[in-house]
């Protein structure tokens, strides 16, 4: 039962949420900025704090819930070994078969051995949100990443604005231990979602994923080109443009072989 809770990422997920909301709590009962725009009857800040917040959480659910875009059955319907090897050889790289999931994998597809299901364009798989980052939920694990950067920065402000000083280091310690626990965990969770959001956006930018990026001498489809070719790159204006705002399903092969100076 608490492998299967593991497995289902209940208590990964429950862990987030109430690290969350108790670091908030903190926050808001401490003598931080947020406190005293209380007090003095000033609602639009803690609000818009407040709303900040459950805005993150909520993506956080909406991504780590997500189909990342697994793949459900073969992309040729029918196909199989005799009528792939009567099709005349082409410079693009033969779809390969899962030898787990035993499907047809679209280019730029992988199978995650956590997930047990091959994912379309395949980034990586997210611990943190116990879910595969891919083709479907990749652009909303980005805009998550920035909505909790803003968030966590923000606490940052708020938990430094209620340090006070105390006649004693044993006194200044327990006035604001809390707070002191708060900003540790709320600056190294920004330094780690910080270095995330930018690597990420790069390699947006350059069309790439995490997994090609760190295995291209591995991958079939890239190992063959020079170390400063990428065959989906179509500049960084265009990359941005087909991430965020186009919601269909790519069919790389025909990119593949439009991109690849020896395609026929």
């Amino acid at each position: 039962m608490v492998q299967n809770m593991f497995r289902t990422g209940f208590l990964v997920r429950a862990t987030h949420t109430l690290l969350t909301w108790v670091i908030t709590l903190i926050l808001f009962l401490h003598n931080t900025d947020l406190r005293k725009c209380e007090e003095r009857g000033e609602l639009l800040l803690p609000v818009l704090f407040f709303l900040l917040v459950m805005m993150s959480v909520l993506l956080y659910f909406a991504v780590s819930l997500m189909d990342p875009g697994f793949v459900l059955t073969d992309t040729v319907k029918g196909s199989n070994e005799e009528m792939e090897s009567m099709i005349p050889q082409s410079p693009t790289p033969r779809l390969r078969r899962c030898g787990y999931c035993l499907l047809q994998q679209p280019m730029r597809a992988k199978h995650c051995q956590t997930c047990k299901r091959c994912v379309r364009r395949f980034d990586h798989h997210c611990p943190w949100i116990e879910n595969c980052v891919g083709e479907r939920n990749h652009r909303w694990f980005i805009v998550y990443l920035l909505v909790q950067l803003l968030a966590l920065l923000w606490a940052l402000h708020i938990a430094l604005s209620g340090i006070s000083s105390s006649v004693s280091w044993e006194l200044w310690f327990r006035a604001n231990g809390f707070l002191l626990a708060a900003l540790a965990v709320v600056g190294v969770f920004s330094a780690v979602v910080l270095l995330l959001l930018g690597i990420h956006l790069y390699l947006v930018s350059v069309n790439c994923t995490t997994w090609e990026f760190m295995s291209r001498h591995r991958i079939s489809y890239l190992k063959n080109c020079g170390d400063e070719q990428n065959p989906f790159d179509r500049g960084v204006l265009c990359n941005l443009w087909d991430f965020f705002c186009v919601c269909r399903t790519v069919m790389w092969e025909q990119t593949y072989d439009r991109n690849t100076p020896n395609s026929v």
